[in-house]
């Protein structure tokens, strides 16, 4: 299954976008699951430019109901609030001996209110659940804006370090004495419950960053073109890339026509024209019209993909994740250099920190701490530079690790 990931600068029209992008897709016979993860869009904002619907409300996969509108397309929406409770209610019921033990009294489904970050974890859930829907040849959802989607799509890889840290694996194997402990305390041991349900989390974090990190996974990226869409781009493809997060393309979305007779509308074409040339010597950049409005039902989006169907249309999934390379110049330099491709990025934004066998990289407001490869841990950080581009770490190698060889 191809999946892409929608988003953009806030405002941009990502919703718009995702359900053109749907129905371009589905007039070329791919089967389309149109998914909407982001919160500021209104319930109905989908089933509004695609409808009406065809038929009822249906389950696409266990948690995950869809309802299908013009060509085909199955239209969800997740509902982070129910997500939520019932996660939670779920989790106190596999903990019920332990709250007992503690004295605590159990919350009732009416009575939880849905806390800050529910939205992120149920839109990575939802994301999994529709990755194995059977039927559908494209996943589409309408991700939340551009900075919010790239801290969602990195946050499996973060919790599961995070994990790792905390709890790690090599002290589960004192499992066997707990059940013991627990028949002679009467109780089961609080550890027990903690390390089952770390390694359940850690199960589903790793399904969803399998959806992630798929090379059938892309991003498409949204914006009206104009120096305010420069610079949230700029920012955003540093976060892309530090996470490497495929780019697929890039809409220019609300492009006003060239030919306008009217010198205001004509001087603001030429400017858009200027950052979107700007943009298509990075990306493949697919221009949609301005209608004058909003678009507001089918007939409006049909007629933003008549134009050039096959432009909007995804292709297969073709934008690979490109792993960081390691450049040897021993011979020449008596260095190993690791390239990251950091497109649009400046030395101002740059930060890095070695510890131990990690590297803590900062691009902008953005920051992944990743492991460092094997030949470069027997070496030390001897300096950095970026280069068009990219950042180039140096490493020189420690005499008393590296072979004498070498």
């Amino acid at each position: 299954m191809h999946t892409l990931l929608i988003t953009g600068p806030g405002g941009a029209g990502r919703t718009t976008v995702a359900a053109a992008t749907a129905l371009a897709a589905a007039r070329q016979g791919r089967r389309v699951l149109l998914l909407s993860g982001d919160p500021g869009a209104p319930d109905d904002r989908l089933v509004e430019l695609l409808g009406p619907t065809t038929g009822p409300v249906a389950e696409v996969v266990p948690g995950l109901r869809a309802v299908p509108v013009a060509h085909g397309i199955r239209a969800a929406r997740i509902d982070s609030g129910e997500e939520f409770r019932a996660e939670l209610v779920t989790l106190q019921e596999r903990g019920a001996s332990l709250l007992g033990m503690l004295g605590g009294r159990p919350l009732g489904a009416e009575e939880l209110t849905e806390l800050p970050g529910a939205e992120q974890f149920a839109l990575l859930r939802a994301l999994r659940r529709a990755a194995s829907a059977p039927g559908v040849d494209l996943l589409i959802v309408d991700m939340p804006p551009l900075h919010q989607a790239i801290t969602t799509l990195a946050l499996p890889a973060e919790l599961r370090r995070y994990l790792a840290r905390l709890l790690p694996a090599q002290r589960q194997a004192a499992r066997a004495l707990r059940p013991v402990l627990a028949q002679l305390a009467g109780v089961p041991m609080p550890a027990q419950w903690l390390y089952d349900a770390a390694a359940r989390w850690d199960e589903e974090l790793a399904a969803v960053e399998a959806v992630v990190e798929s090379p059938a996974t892309e991003l498409r990226l949204v914006a009206e073109p104009g120096p305010a869409s420069d610079d949230a781009l700029r920012t955003g493809r540093l976060g892309l890339a530090l996470h490497r997060l495929p780019v697929a393309s890039l809409v220019a979305n609300r492009m006003v026509p060239q030919d306008s007779a009217d010198p205001w509308v004509a001087d603001l074409a030429a400017r858009q024209r200027e950052h979107a040339d700007r943009w298509a010597a990075e990306l493949t950049v697919v221009p949609l019209a301005h209608l004058g409005r909003d678009p507001r039902d089918l007939r409006d989006l049909t007629l933003l993909t008549d134009t050039d169907t096959e432009a909007v249309a995804p292709r297969e999934a073709a934008v690979y994740r490109r792993a960081w390379a390691v450049e040897d110049r021993l011979a020449e330099d008596g260095v190993l250099v690791w390239v990251v491709p950091l497109p649009g990025a400046r030395k101002s934004d740059l930060d890095l920190i070695r510890r131990g066998d990690e590297l803590l990289l900062t691009a902008g407001p953005y920051r992944r701490i990743v492991s460092l490869p094997s030949a470069l841990r027997r070496c030390t950080v001897t300096g950095a530079a970026l280069t068009d581009g990219e950042l180039r770490v140096r490493f020189t190698p420690d005499p008393q690790l590296w072979p004498r060889e070498h």
